[in-house]
């Protein structure tokens, strides 16, 4: 396998902060599309973006929650959607066409992590269907709006938590018995393979995409987790503060890398890598910082597409 999985020396790094990344960048008249824009390192993606300039729509599972937390921010729309729902991805992506409007940017942030088993859909495991299925039909039906001007970014939002699992290309709905943290690593993985895909196929068309992960920060997708678990992990102390404050970020930090690879010059011309604190990431087999050879390999990548498309009945390049 070769990987363009190499450092570019971008100058930025692991304490860089969304403002800075987009320092000299104006977005007027581009449009961002950020799901779960509106909690955690999301919303402060979709307001270092709309500061740009960037008109951002945000597609949220509680629109009126996203509308009440984003009220400060101008520049935004919210509209429902919901990931596990493949109909609603469908209403969503319908409406968003019949607008007209081409998109420059989108950023799939959305995610849930570590929950216990649930099943959504046609039963579906539900860390996989949200953060890998949902956004897969997502993008897909709204591709005539990603491809309309050429040059589009997608940013598809991974996770150090890759490394717990590739692909269970015979069990991925973990049928045979549920563990919360490989589902987890298992949709993180997908969601670096989804990246490496779309860019094979929509780089013809000026569409490029990235895999990011945005480091460790503790917010609301932490919900599921219960305070011992994260006191084990050394995440936090017995009194709920930070354990390692040098390891985790803050959420204008972890919006970082998403707005790196959405917007920089740096990267142009590139696409379907995988990248972490503002950078290109190294390929890595050990405790390193990097990214799993299997997350980045274009032969999965293509079976997952494949894969993807029959579970959901969408391919935008059929």
């Amino acid at each position: 396998m070769t990987t363009p999985q190499h450092k570019i020396g971008s100058g930025f790094g692991h304490g860089t902060k969304a403002d800075e990344v987009l320092a000299g960048i104006d977005l007027s008249g581009k449009l961002a599309l950020v799901t779960g824009g509106y909690s955690g390192i999301g919303i402060e993606t979709t307001r270092a973006l709309a500061k740009a300039g960037a008109e951002v729509v945000v597609p949220a599972r509680r629109p009126d929650a996203a509308r009440e937390a984003l009220a400060e921010i101008s520049g935004v729309e919210v509209c429902e959607l919901d990931l596990a729902d493949l109909a609603s991805v469908q209403a969503f992506a319908a409406g968003f066409l019949d607008s007209s409007r081409s998109i420059d940017i989108q950023i799939n942030n959305a995610a849930v992590m570590a929950n216990p088993e649930t099943r959504v859909g046609p039963g579906w495991e539900s860390q996989f269907a949200t953060n890998h299925l949902g956004h897969y039909a997502l993008t897909n039906q709204l591709w005539p709006a990603l491809a309309a001007d050429g040059g589009a970014r997608v940013v598809s939002l991974s996770s150090s938590g890759h490394r717990r699992s590739d692909i269970r290309w015979d069990d991925p709905q973990f049928t045979q018995g549920y563990e919360k943290w490989a589902a987890y690593g298992q949709a993180k993985t997908a969601n670096s393979l989804f990246a490496v895909q779309l860019d094979a196929l929509g780089k013809d068309s000026g569409v490029r995409a990235f895999a990011v992960h945005p480091g460790g920060i503790l917010t609301p997708l932490q919900r599921h987790l219960q305070r011992e678990e994260m006191v084990g992990f050394g995440w936090i102390d017995e009194e709920g503060n930070l354990a390692r404050p040098d390891l985790f970020k803050t959420p204008e930090g972890g919006a970082s890398t998403s707005v790196w690879a959405a917007t920089s010059p740096q990267l142009d011309g590139q696409g379907g890598v995988f990248c972490e604190d503002c950078e290109v990431a190294e390929l890595s087999t050990d405790d390193a910082p990097g990214v799993r050879p299997y997350a980045v390999d274009p032969a999965s990548a293509a079976r997952l597409w494949t894969l993807s498309a029959e579970l959901t009945g969408v391919d935008a390049f059929q």
